[in-house]
């Protein structure tokens, strides 16, 4: 087995209200910043071992799936580096 650690990035898909991020862009043009739009993310770090990286990666998409992501109003993407 290797270790393995898959970064699972969740954010709301486009047309889904965003308050977080909509406070937030407002905050910064306030501040003089000019962005175009501006959307929230979490992200997700998970140490684990695997035999492969793909194997990681289908256990981690699974997980997202399963719990850190609704795939309803959320998209997700997974990267898995080794450690």
């Amino acid at each position: 087995m290797t270790a393995y650690t898959a970064t699972v990035t969740v954010r709301l898909k486009r047309g889904v209200l965003d308050p977080e991020a909509e406070t937030t862009q407002q905050a910064l043009e306030r501040l003089g910043f000019e962005l175009e739009d501006l959307r929230s993310a979490d992200r997700f770090e998970v140490d684990l071992d695997a035999a492969d990286a793909d194997e990681a990666a289908d256990r981690a998409d699974e997980m997202a799936e399963r719990l850190l992501a609704n795939p309803t109003i959320h998209d997700y993407e997974v990267a898995v580096a080794e450690r």
